[in-house]
């Protein structure tokens, strides 16, 4: 045996130098082709001038945005969502503390920043409500009432994965928060977690359509009979793309999502950057009114605000009409909106912001008198308690968020959700990588994201001196306007502005 063991070894070490020689002998041989590809094609610069080397540049341009996420980027400088921001989510879905030490890292002389007014007199733990129940749809055959808060914005199953909405759905149902369904139809995993839920109807009528692309009334109807369906929304645009219709690649239209949109499968699904049969304000309320008809619950719509001043029109039409004929509620996206993938020149420019919009669409309503007939859902960014707060006090009765509950997930912002590869398992229809999705832990990191949003909420509402969060009034809100200078909220909308005191 002895004398074996120096022939085993020299074995070895032989394998081993082969197999060293054929590997660097394999990357050259890659190099080599790779340098003549280079210098012969013309179609890139680069590479033809610096042969081989020249891909460095994609490489690091590709590995950069996780450099710079990691290791590089402030707590606070990131784009569309920063480290702080996508923390403070991580820490509640995982049901952590959400106290921070040594200070804010948030500049809070920065112009546009939000601030509260504290109250010298806080509520009291003891004298602390929870949230007082909204009713949406009070003329319709089967109204809808909850007191929740914050809600989940809308995600479709065809966008998202199918572990993703199964999280999605029982967490929602374990939260008591709402489940919008997104315009990619009614799927057998919206229903599985016993969660409310808001169906979308989108520009292609996907799960509600004929053959043609209009509205069917008859699987309308099947849709509305589904107990759990509480209200339906008609969606005009969404924020990251005013003007444009959804778009999921074919890659990701299999043939269980085809089905269920009713379209074939693995084609582009593109749908109309409009609803054809929707010209006008007056053509809006008929949609609205019809589908109210045909499910007996309450309808409204989904926009992008632009030019405010359409929405005179559409109160004018609705006081011809009458009251009820209005739209039971109205869903406000700002264009910070994102969860859909866009082309950049409506990403970046189209659409008024959410700090904007929603105090405008509520300074309308009021002028009209139409609140609190139509009730006012706002979305777009807001994924932390401050932001939510924010909207509740400038008048929206609930906040919806997509992203938010995409990080809840674990989504790690990796900017790949329009292409089939995302690497947490949320936005691809790979198996492999949905693998690492587990619907039952990641139902209860939504649990938690809801718990924790609806506790931060009380807390700053409970510091402005109100017991119960939809109490909160722009009075109790400043803005920053420049360094050392801010306003109160009141008196840019003319409510209130501080002539009141804040108990």
């Amino acid at each position: 045996m002895l004398t074996g063991s120096p022939n085993l070894a020299l074995t070895v070490l032989g394998w081993m130098a082969t197999v060293f020689i054929v590997v660097v002998g394999a990357v050259a041989l890659a190099l080599v082709i790779v340098f003549v590809r280079d210098i012969t094609q013309n179609r890139q610069a680069i590479h033809r001038n610096f042969p081989v080397i020249g891909h460095m540049r994609s490489v690091l341009e590709l590995l950069g945005r996780f450099f710079r996420r990691y290791l590089y980027a402030m707590d606070r400088e990131e784009l569309p969502f920063n480290r702080a921001e996508r923390s403070w989510v991580y820490s509640a879905a995982r049901n952590r503390p959400g106290t921070a030490a040594f200070g804010s890292t948030k500049d809070i002389r920065r112009p546009g920043t939000i601030l509260f007014n504290n109250c010298p007199f806080p509520t009291l733990d003891t004298d602390s409500c929870a949230p007082t129940p909204v009713t949406f749809g009070p003329h319709c055959a089967r109204p809808y009432t909850t007191s929740g808060l914050f809600h989940v914005s809308a995600l479709s199953y065809g966008a998202l994965s199918r572990p993703a909405i199964r999280a999605l759905s029982r967490g929602a149902g374990r939260a008591g928060c709402w489940l919008n369904t997104g315009e990619g139809g009614l799927s057998p995993y919206h229903l599985e977690g016993d969660c409310d839920l808001v169906f979308q109807i989108g520009t292609a009528k996907y799960g509600v359509r004929d053959p043609e692309g209009g509205l069917d009334e008859e699987r309308l109807r099947e849709v509305a009979a589904h107990e759990r369906v509480r209200m339906f929304e008609l969606k005009l645009a969404q924020g990251a793309k005013p003007g444009k219709g959804g778009i999921l690649p074919g890659a990701k239209v299999t043939p269980e999502i085809a089905r269920i949109r009713g379209i074939p499968p693995y084609r582009d699904a593109i749908s109309p950057n409009r609803h054809p049969e929707v010209d006008n304000a007056p053509e809006l309320l008929d949609m609205v009114e019809r589908i109210r008809a045909v499910t007996g619950k309450p309808t409204g719509f989904k926009m992008v605000l632009g030019d405010p001043g359409w929405l005179d029109t559409l109160a004018a039409e609705i006081h011809r009409r009458g009251a009820e004929s209005a739209p039971d509620f109205i869903a406000l996206d700002g264009a910070e909106g994102g969860s859909g993938a866009a082309p950049m020149s409506l990403m970046d420019n189209m659409g008024l912001a959410l700090t904007e919009a929603l105090p405008t669409l509520v300074e309308k309503l009021d002028a009209h008198g139409l609140r609190p007939r139509v009730r006012v859902i706002a979305s777009g960014k807001m994924v932390t308690a401050e932001s939510v707060a924010w909207a509740l006090a400038v008048g929206a009765d609930f906040v919806a968020s997509g992203r938010g509950f995409m990080f809840a997930l674990g989504c790690i912002q990796s900017l790949r959700c329009d292409r089939d590869t995302c690497p947490t398992g949320i936005t691809t229809h790979n198996p492999r990588l949905q693998k690492g999705l587990d619907p039952a832990d990641k139902a209860e990191r939504v649990r938690h994201y809801v718990q924790h949003m609806n506790h931060e909420v009380g807390i700053i509402a409970h510091a402005c001196g109100v017991p119960d969060p939809r109490e909160l009034k722009p009075k109790h809100v400043r803005l920053v306007t420049g360094p050392g200078r801010s306003v109160n909220w009141g008196e840019l909308m003319g409510r209130g502005g501080g002539e009141e005191p804040l108990r």
